[in-house]
This record gives structure tokens, C-alpha cells and sequence, in this order.
């Protein structure tokens, strides 16, 4: 079996990575929100990532262009719709839904969406 090379793993420990600031679809950066990037052949801000959202900050509103995936680690978020996730979720919300969320604690997820959504 051939050797996996350092150039062909990328590890990042969620307390630890190296996060950037979150910039939406429309080049607006949102405050409070950064992200880890893990695969570069996605656009920046789909694919696989992390994603924390300080205390008190919101996500933009959006509509998703695909089904979003995601898996709370930490804290927990709360949907438009009063709907928590709370640490262990794991929730897909399918393509079309419209939606943003909102932690008073500071959460950190797991996301993943095949491209970006749409602002609203």
C-alpha cells in the first residue's frame, strides 16, 4: 500500500484551526462568523467546513441552492422559526428552504453544501 503523503491529508482540530473570516455570497463580511475551509476545488464557503458564529451573532438570511448538512459540536444556534439545534444535532435542510440563525452562547458546526445559497 503506497505511503499517504503530507500533501495529500489535511487535519484541523475545530478548537485550534485556523479560521477565516466569514465573507457571504455577496462579498459582505459577517460579523462574528469565521470558517476553516477544507477542500479548495468547492468555492469558498462550500464543501466541508467548519464554522463557528460568535455569541450574539446571526447568519445572513439565505435561501439554499442544494440540501445543507450539518453536525453541531458545540453550543447551539437558533433558526428564524424558533427551532434550537442544540451539541450532537446532525440536520439537512433541503434545497429551496429559506431561513438564518441566530446563538446567544456562540456555537461551532460542521457544515457541508455542495454550493453556495442564494442571499435574501
Amino acid at each position: 500500500m503506497k505511503k499517504i503523503e503530507a500533501t495529500e491529508r489535511i487535519v484541523h482540530n475545530f478548537r485550534t484551526a485556523p479560521y477565516k473570516r466569514y465573507i457571504d455570497a455577496d462579498g459582505r463580511e459577517i460579523p462574528g462568523q469565521s470558517y476553516v475551509q477544507f477542500d479548495d476545488t468547492f468555492p469558498e464557503g462550500a464543501g466541508f467546513t467548519l464554522y463557528r458564529m460568535a455569541p450574539g451573532s446571526s447568519s445572513q438570511p439565505h435561501e439554499h441552492t442544494c440540501h445543507e448538512q450539518f453536525f453541531v459540536i458545540e453550543g447551539e444556534i437558533t433558526d428564524n422559526d424558533g427551532y434550537v439545534y442544540k451539541a450532537g444535532d446532525f440536520v439537512l435542510l433541503k434545497t429551496g428552504t429559506q431561513h438564518f440563525s441566530t446563538t446567544e452562547k456562540g456555537a461551532t458546526l460542521v457544515v457541508f453544501v455542495r454550493e453556495l445559497e442564494t442571499n435574501l
